[in-house]
């Protein structure tokens, strides 16, 4: 059972930077151009940590750690969540989704203060936009889990998606409104069209990537390997948790472990796909216009909640 939680993080920790590389290919054709080549990230990571690392002589204790927490947060996340395996792992009872999300507010939490610490005006403009978009956020990260709780009468990854996936809850309401509400929050809270533009290099209009604009190096490949990983794992926590165990191991071993871990890639890749078109059809929204798109979502979680409630 160690062997399968290591799996687990072991293919968080490898394909996240492949499934990042694969959604960036598939935006540029959309746009009719060329892309960067999908290893792209492995070749950016490598570029990272062979360079120097570089901090500022006013910087404390905080801007050294930060992105060690950063960059573990998801990784313990995904200890916690059916990655592979339909039952819970020996690590699976630390924490339930709540705990979870602690975890990955904790990561983003010190890359906070690593932002302010900087001194950058970019950096701070940028964690200013994030926290106001977490205002929002926050309370639907509190809705989803009450929904699925309303589900599932548990908290606990593992026995969500083994009640969302029964034959009373499969596709009812509440299941296909908490997707959706879910869907949105993951555009939201991984700083996507229309909530950002990952890809944007205007200082001005950057919301998320500017709270590393001041870091080099090692630091700079914690950090982007870091928010790859979260969205990745908060991928799987929309097809594996709140969709369908579809493909999960059943039983520990070599293959069963193998089998789910191409299963769980296809069910990201189909979701990132219908990001990206998704993404592709709007523009990014103004500043002002942010908390509007996530109270939408808001009210998507509480339908859900309700539709819960009555069946």
């Amino acid at each position: 059972m160690i062997a399968a939680q290591v799996a687990a993080v072991g293919f968080v920790l490898g394909f996240s930077p492949f499934y990042r590389g694969v959604l960036e290919r598939l935006r540029a054709r959309l746009f009719f151009r060329v892309g960067p080549p999908v290893i792209q990230p492995y070749r950016d990571l490598r570029k990272w940590f062979a360079k120097e690392l570089v901090r500022s002589e006013r910087t404390t204790w905080v801007s050294a750690i930060a992105p060690v927490v950063y960059f573990s947060a998801p990784l313990i996340v995904a200890m916690l969540i059916p990655v592979l395996t339909r039952g819970p792992l020996p690590l699976a009872f630390m924490a339930d989704m709540l705990g979870g999300g602690f975890v990955l507010g904790a990561g983003g939490f010190f890359l906070l203060l690593h932002a302010l610490e900087s001194g950058s005006p970019y950096a701070g403009l940028g964690a200013s936009r994030v926290r106001l978009v977490g205002v929002f956020t926050e309370p639907l990260v509190t809705l989803l889990v009450f929904a699925a709780a309303s589900v599932g009468r548990s908290t606990v990854p593992f026995v969500v998606n083994a009640t969302l996936a029964s034959s009373r809850w499969a596709l009812s309401a509440a299941h296909v409104l908490i997707l959706i509400a879910w869907f949105l929050f993951w555009i939201a809270e991984t700083g996507r069209i229309p909530v950002d533009n990952p890809t944007s290099t205007a200082e001005l209009s950057l919301i998320d990537p500017a709270r590393v604009f001041e870091a080099a190096g090692p630091d700079l490949a914690l950090y982007e390997w870091g928010g790859w990983m979260k969205f990745m794992v908060v991928g799987l926590i929309g097809v594996n948790v709140l969709g369908t165990p579809w493909g999960l191991a059943r039983a520990l071993g070599v293959l069963p472990l193998l089998s789910a871990m191409v299963a769980s890639a296809l069910k990201l890749l189909v979701v990132g796909c219908f990001l990206v078109c998704f993404e592709a059809s709007f523009a990014k929204l103004r500043l002002l216009r942010i908390p509007e798109f996530v109270t939408a979502s808001s009210l998507f979680a509480l339908l859900a909640v309700v539709a819960a409630v009555l069946s």
